[in-house]
């Protein structure tokens, strides 16, 4: 591996030291938020009292829930600055401090797969695509036949995450172009829906959004800018960033081998 070189830290990598530092940037990130949702609450807007040109229904429950939203978003992207960011890094730097490539790559890989296995969203596309497969004939219209079809394809979803993080911290450490290993892998993607059996292609496709959560991307990416800071000769901005592809790339190539595995090759 690489000798390490101290990783840049910015003076907002850790936890703020004060109370008042908390409030400040808790306040900061408040009105972030607010612009960011502002464009959204003006097309709804819009689109309410002029196109359709009806009044809100339940103003006040609606008032209230967007309040809701904007305190949690700030507070997620204060914890996401405070928290995940600064970890994701300094685990980065570890591993590459200890030499430790092996724990490294187990470590990548284990992250992917563990955070993909317990995706909500990936659990409930994995139970829909089990009722419409047992639907369809695919798989026997039982209980036990649809959890196992579901189990296996949040497993072979979880796998390939694995294998991305595992495939895209290599590519860091020694320096691989990105964008060739990610055209490599969208040619295989496409090359595979030729061959792989109809019922399977949609969710194959869905499976690589669902991958990507609001926990597994800031820490993903914190990792592979860690990474990139740490190791010398590497660049943040041009070797730190593609983890995230990676994840949403593999699972379209793994959930379609699943479907070929388990109904043949059309």
């Amino acid at each position: 591996m690489n000798h390490a070189r101290e990783p840049v830290r910015s003076g907002n990598s850790g936890p703020p030291g004060t109370l008042f530092a908390i409030v400040s940037r808790s306040l900061e990130s408040l009105k972030e938020s607010s612009l960011a949702l502002l464009p959204i609450v003006l097309v709804i807007a819009f689109f309410q009292a002029v196109v359709l040109r009806q009044t809100i229904p339940n103003l006040g429950g609606l008032l209230a829930g967007a309040l809701m939203v904007l305190a949690g978003l700030s507070l997620f992207i204060r914890g996401l600055q405070m928290a995940l960011f600064p970890i994701g890094e300094e685990m980065g730097h570890n591993f590459v401090r200890r030499a430790s490539l092996g724990w490294l790559l187990a470590f990548a890989f284990t992250l992917g797969f563990g955070t993909t296995a317990a995706e909500p969203a990936l659990i409930a596309i994995a139970d829909e695509a089990a009722r419409i497969a047992a639907a369809d004939g695919v798989v026997h219209d039982t209980p036990s036949a649809r959890a196992a079809y579901a189990l296996g394809l949040r497993l072979t979803v979880a796998i390939s995450v694995g294998v991305a993080l595992l495939v895209g911290v290599f590519r860091i450490l020694k320096g691989w172009p990105v964008q060739y290993l990610i055209i490599g892998g969208y040619a295989g993607v496409v090359i595979m829906t030729f061959f792989a059996p109809p019922e399977i292609i949609g969710i194959a496709y869905d499976s690589g959004g669902v991958t990507t959560s609001t926990v597994t991307v800031p820490l993903v990416a914190a990792l592979g800018i860690g990474l990139a800071k740490t190791i010398r000769g590497r660049d943040p901005l041009l070797d730190g960033f593609g983890l995230i592809a990676f994840a949403s790339l593999t699972p379209m190539m793994f959930v379609m081998a699943y479907g070929m595995l388990l109904q043949g090759v059309p």
